[in-house]
């Protein structure tokens, strides 16, 4: 039963971002998602289909995760929703004052990006596994589910 908490736990740890708090603030503040989307897009329309896809993407593949019901696949997604957000809105690279040293606004988004990067890794991993053998039987069966919450060790059944 522990260890069926544990990975429970990790597994909360890793979407708490998206579920319940990313998604709730583009609820809340619809507004602003709208204009943080504009950014990227510059037509209203494709920067509300931005925002309702992003609520989307993190309510169903965090309850995926969660469940272990298309497990791999949704983490997949979750990374590379992780690294396009970064890249989208969290652009280091181009404020004016980036510097490792002293003052710098721009560090901050470094940081954020890098969260995100860290992120999208603990997502692949969630996805692939710890082995290099993990790689191959996700594009074999994308849809498999790792069984997170069984109690045996399948690899031992393969």
């Amino acid at each position: 039963m522990l260890s069926i908490v544990v990975i429970f736990a990790s597994r909360l740890l890793l979407v708490l971002l998206f579920l319940p708090f990313s998604a709730l603030d583009k609820v809340l503040n619809f507004k602003q998602s709208l204009a943080q989307a504009s950014r990227a897009v510059l037509a209203p329309w494709p920067a509300t289909l931005l925002v309702l896809a992003g609520f989307s993407i993190e309510v169903v593949m965090s309850l995926a995760i969660l469940s272990g019901v298309a497990d791999r696949l949704a983490a997949f997604i979750l990374a590379g929703y992780c690294l396009i957000t970064a890249i989208l809105w969290k652009q280091f690279w181009r404020t004016p004052d980036f510097r490792l040293r002293g003052e710098s606004g721009g560090r901050e988004l470094f940081w954020d990006f890098m969260k995100n990067a860290a992120l999208a890794g603990g997502f692949l991993m969630l996805a692939f596994g710890t082995g290099a053998s993990g790689v191959r039987r996700f594009v074999d069966h994308p849809l498999r589910s790792s069984h997170p919450y069984s109690v045996i060790d399948e690899s031992v059944l393969q």
